[in-house]
């Protein structure tokens, strides 16, 4: 079997591709994830994805997946918090709301060959309280989590629906769609 590398230091990502039982590497990705002006979303995180991936893969006799996720409000990207003010206010603006996810994937070998998809899935925020947002905020912490929740913990308790075809997607790599690139790539999966 060939050999794999997840060009992320993620924990989600990391335990997300433990599920396929495939062994794998890690290498820590040097990407700059700043957005191109005028970006799309869809297009920020396959971009990143595919970064991330090449960053990793051009001195390794590897296949190499790369993903990124991107949320998105009303056409713009957010970003993650990275502290409690942004994370109050990421929350404060989607309460109510459907905000986008946008995870994608690129699995890519060294010598050039590569697979990739996109998944996208639709969160809706149930009407919240800043009293609310607060608790949440200060439980879990979310500043390294687009959107500044983790949908799988207490972050969940903030929707009223998720629309998606692979829930692993929101937490950060969409499994479905892995597996079919890694089967693509001669991978032996399930």
């Amino acid at each position: 079997m060939p050999r794999l590398i997840l060009a992320s230091t993620s924990p989600y990502r990391r335990e997300l591709l433990a599920r396929l039982r495939l062994p794998f590497d890690v290498a820590r990705p040097d990407t700059d994830e700043t957005p191109l002006p005028g970006e799309a979303p869809a297009a920020l995180a396959q971009r990143l994805a595919a970064a991330k991936a090449a960053a990793v893969a051009s001195a390794r006799d590897a296949w190499v997946v790369g993903s990124d996720q991107v949320a998105e409000l009303d056409g713009a990207a957010l970003g993650k918090p990275g502290g409690r003010e942004a994370a109050l206010a990421q929350l404060a603006a989607m309460s109510g709301r459907s905000v986008v996810f946008r995870t994608a994937v690129c699995l890519l070998h060294h010598d050039g060959r590569r697979h990739q998809a996109v998944d996208t899935t639709i969160v809706r925020f149930r009407p919240l309280d800043a009293a609310e947002i607060a608790r949440y905020v200060d439980a879990e912490q979310p500043f390294d989590c687009a959107g500044s929740f983790k949908s799988e913990g207490l972050g969940i308790a903030l929707f009223t629906a998720i629309e998606s075809q692979d829930p692993t997607a929101l937490v950060g790599l969409p499994l479905i769609a892995t597996a079919r690139l890694l089967r693509a790539a001669g991978f032996t999966l399930p």
